[in-house]
């Protein structure tokens, strides 16, 4: 399992301090990018993501929650070892999307909200290195957990067979839940308030990995 501290849930006001603040206990850095359109709500754009990206050493994983993936993707600065990750539900062609995605470098992802049918995203599984799983509505941090992400992620992991794809989950993850998550076949985790929202982020961290033993 790769725990993805959530950037979202941090001091917007310090995020290169709050993010090497967790890094070393990081697998990779999660940025929920908004564009006050797809959802209702604004955050981090390419600027502040390529900012941050060349003081960091953990791969970046950028949640397009914007209307034109295509358009965004291209305007970050990505190594093979980061994934742009964009949503079905977005107003641009999943096709175009992912060759816009594929061209600067990095891995591409597709997401869909809690709502949408898993078929809609089958057509493009052989396209794509990872799927996230909404657990809650996308748009903002330090929603409670939509229990039944659980069944999508088994059933996802069904669909997905023998492919090669991981499957991330984001949304009010934290030690009560991470287990069924990871049991169902979630191999990326992503927790944002129950880290940042600790007083103590590294022993909320290793709460986390301890409950999965």
């Amino acid at each position: 399992m790769k725990l993805a501290p959530s950037l979202l849930a941090a001091d917007f006001g310090a995020l290169r301090e709050e993010a090497r603040s967790v890094e070393a206990h990081a697998d990779l850095f999660h940025w929920d990018v908004m564009d006050g359109h797809f959802v209702p709500n604004l955050t981090f754009g390419p600027p502040v993501v390529n900012a941050l990206k060349g003081t960091l050493e953990r791969p970046f994983g950028i949640h397009l929650m914007v209307d034109r993936p295509a358009t965004y993707a291209p305007q970050f600065s990505v190594d093979p070892g980061d994934t742009i990750v964009f949503h079905i539900e977005a107003d641009d062609p999943p096709a175009r999307v992912i060759d816009a995605i594929r061209e600067t470098g990095a891995s591409v992802g597709i997401s869909l909200r809690p709502g949408t049918p898993l078929d809609r995203i089958v057509p493009y599984l052989d396209e794509v290195r990872l799927v996230l799983v909404m657990s809650v509505e996308p748009g903002f941090g330090g929603q409670a957990f939509l229990p039944e992400a659980v069944d999508r992620i088994a059933r996802l992991r069904a669909i997905i067979a023998r492919r090669s794809i991981s499957i991330a989950v984001d949304g009010g993850i934290g030690p009560a839940n991470i287990a069924q998550v990871v049991r169902a076949g979630a191999d990326v985790v992503i927790a944002g308030s129950s880290i940042f929202g600790a007083p103590d982020r590294i022993a909320a961290i290793r709460a986390l990995r301890e409950a999965l033993r």
